[in-house]
């Protein structure tokens, strides 16, 4: 189970809002200075990001939360984003190349790109209709695994980032 630290914003029913810090793992590493991805880190800043977590039970707005998510689901959802669109566009390529031969089309190489795009468009509906599918799958939901006590809250520092309202 992969955690998270997230301060509570709003009880729905069942669900809960939960507001997380999005910060990059730049921080501890020893290549940083000379990292790209450290530069859009410091570009982009740390960003607040809403997530709807399960567990609504004797949780209140305001509340330090620690929320999880199973490994699987967070490969095979990033496998789903990813890999699918870049699949379909290197099939729809090869796809396009082979019937531009075929057909003794002069330009395949353009025939090759058409097909490239229609596959990665058909990668994209594939996603679209994947997130459709799992969005209220409990295997692909983020969970309230245990809320924090105050004093955990302080001495991890990581709750008091500027979330509170």
């Amino acid at each position: 189970m992969i955690e998270e630290l997230a301060r509570v914003v709003r009880v729905d029913g069942e669900f809960v809002w939960v507001e997380i810090r999005r910060t990059s793992a730049c921080g501890g590493c020893a290549a940083k200075a000379g990292c790209g991805t450290a530069v859009f880190g410091r570009f982009l800043g740390a960003r607040r990001v809403r997530l709807r977590a399960l567990g609504a039970s004797a949780i209140t707005v305001g509340d330090g939360v620690v929320i999880g998510i199973r490994e699987r689901a967070l490969v095979r959802g990033s496998l789903a984003l990813y890999a699918v669109p870049l699949l379909g566009l290197l099939a729809g390529a090869a796809a396009g190349q082979d019937l531009a031969q075929r057909l003794l089309i002069s330009d395949s190489e353009l025939v090759s790109i058409a097909a490239g795009f229609l596959g990665l468009a058909g990668g994209f509906a594939w996603v679209w209709h994947f997130t459709r599918r799992v969005a209220d799958d409990a295997d692909y939901q983020p969970v309230i695994l245990r809320r924090m006590a105050p004093a955990d809250e302080l001495a991890t520092g990581s709750m008091n980032t500027g979330l509170d309202h």
